[in-house]
C-alpha cells in the first residue's frame, strides 16, 4: 500500500471544498473496469439496474478534487477539477519530445504545482493511443514513444496518489456525458474532428472500449473504396473526407487550380496555396466567404454520411461533435444533419439520433480524465 498524501490545509480558491480521505487505493485497480468497460451488462433489465446503481455511486462518491491531465503531441494541459466539472486551476507545459521519462517528469511537476494548498483525491491522465483494459499500460501512442509502457505504475510510485489512464477521446466523451452536451443520454457517441477523426462511446454509464480496448476508431471506417490514401495504410477512410486535413486539402486543390472562386483563400495566405489549412477555410467561412462555405458544406455532407453508418451499427440517442473543426458551428453541422437524415437506414420509419456540438471545448479531455479518476478511486469504498 502506498502512503496517503499529506494532510494539507486548503487555501483559496479551494477553502470551501473538502476532499474525502485518500483510502487504500493500491487494491482497487480493477475498479476502473466499472467506468471503462469492455462491454455493457447483458440483458436490458440488468443493464438498466446496473446503470441506476452506477449513477447512485457517482452521486455518493464524488466529493473532493482531482487533477486531470491531457497529453498531446505539442502540449501537456492540466487542471484541478471539482465534483461539478469546473476547472479551478490550470497549468500547461510543452510536451518534452518523445522520451517517456521526460513526460513523466512533466506530469509530476504539474501535479505538484496544482496540488499546492489543496488535497487532491486522484489524478487522471488522458492521452492519444491504445490503453490496456485495466488502464495501466499504454500499448501504443502515436505522438510519444510509449510502447507497452506501464505508465500508471510508474506515476503512482512517483505521485503517491491513485492514477487512472484513459484514451483522450474516451475522457472527452465521458466529460460531455457527465457535464456537457451528452447529459441524460444512455447511449452517446462522441466524434472529434481535428487533423483526423477520433471517437468514443458512453453506453449505459460506461465508456465502451470493445473486446480489445481499441473501439472508437471511427475515422478509419472505409467510406470510399479506393479513395484517398490514409495514414493508417488503407484507402478511402472517413477522416480523409470529413476532417480538418480533408478540408485543407480540398481548399489547396481549389486554389492551385487557379479557380476564380479561390481568391479570398489565396489572399489569406499571401498567394501561397500550400499554406492553406482547414483553420484558414473555417475562418473565412465564418467571415462569409462563399467558396469556403461551400467547402465546409462538402465536409459536412461526408460527416453526415459517416454518422448514418454509425447509427446503423450502434443506434445511439445522440451524436456529440467536438474538435477544432467545430469552430465552424452550424456551417458544418447543418449540412451534416441533412446528409444524416438523407442516408439513415430506415429513414422515416425509425427514431433518429440527435446531432449536437460539444459543450466543453478543448478542456473536455482533462475534465473527463479527472472525473473518471475520482469516480474510480471512490466507487465501492
Amino acid at each position: 500500500m502506498q502512503p496517503s498524501p499529506p494532510n494539507e490545509q486548503p487555501a483559496p480558491p479551494f477553502d470551501s471544498i473538502r476532499s474525502g480521505e485518500p483510502g487504500a487505493w493500491a487494491s482497487r485497480r480493477a475498479e476502473s473496469r466499472h467506468l471503462v468497460s469492455r462491454r455493457p451488462a447483458s440483458g436490458h433489465g440488468v443493464r438498466l439496474a446496473g446503470h441506476r446503481l452506477f449513477r447512485q455511486q457517482l452521486r455518493l462518491g464524488r466529493r473532493g478534487l482531482a487533477i486531470g491531465i491531457d497529453i498531446g503531441g505539442t502540449k501537456v494541459a492540466a487542471g484541478v477539477v471539482d465534483a461539478e466539472g469546473r476547472i479551478l486551476r490550470e497549468a500547461r507545459r510543452s510536451t518534452p519530445g518523445s522520451d517517456p521519462r521526460a513526460v513523466e517528469r512533466v506530469i509530476v511537476e504539474l501535479v505538484e504545482e496544482l496540488s499546492a494548498g489543496a488535497r487532491i483525491r486522484s489524478v487522471g491522465i488522458g492521452a492519444a493511443g491504445w490503453m490496456d483494459l485495466d488502464g495501466g499500460t499504454v500499448l501504443f501512442s502515436p505522438h510519444l514513444a510509449w510502447r507497452n509502457e506501464p505508465l500508471r505504475e510508474n506515476l503512482q510510485h512517483l505521485l503517491r496518489r491513485p492514477v487512472m489512464l484513459v484514451n483522450d477521446a474516451d475522457a472527452a466523451a465521458w466529460a460531455e456525458w457527465r457535464f456537457g452536451a451528452g447529459q441524460g443520454q444512455d447511449r452517446l457517441v462522441c466524434i472529434t474532428l481535428g487533423t483526423g477523426i477520433g471517437g468514443a462511446m458512453v453506453m449505459d454509464g460506461r465508456v465502451e472500449r470493445g473486446k480489445f480496448g481499441v473501439a472508437g476508431e471511427f475515422g478509419h471506417q472505409i467510406i470510399m473504396p479506393g479513395g484517398h490514401r490514409c495514414e493508417c495504410g488503407n484507402r478511402g477512410c472517413w477522416e480523409q473526407y470529413a476532417s480538418g486535413n480533408a478540408l485543407g486539402r480540398e481548399a489547396r486543390e481549389l486554389a492551385m487550380a487557379n479557380s476564380p472562386v479561390a481568391q479570398e483563400l489565396l489572399k489569406a495566405v499571401d498567394g501561397t496555396a500550400e499554406r492553406i489549412t482547414g483553420a484558414t477555410v473555417t475562418e473565412l467561412a465564418i467571415a462569409g466567404d462563399a467558396a469556403s462555405r461551400e467547402l465546409l458544406e462538402d465536409v459536412g455532407n461526408w460527416l453526415g454520411l459517416g454518422l448514418a453508418n454509425l447509427a446503423a451499427a450502434l443506434d445511439p440517442g445522440k451524436f456529440v461533435i467536438g474538435g477544432g473543426l467545430c469552430a465552424a458551428g452550424e456551417l458544418l453541422v447543418a449540412p451534416a444533419r441533412k446528409a444524416f437524415a438523407r442516408n439513415l437506414t430506415g429513414r422515416g420509419f425509425r427514431p433518429a439520433a440527435e446531432i449536437d456540438l460539444a459543450a466543453l471545448g478543448p478542456n473536455a479531455g482533462l475534465i473527463g480524465a479527472a472525473d473518471l479518476s475520482r469516480a474510480s478511486s471512490r466507487t465501492h469504498r
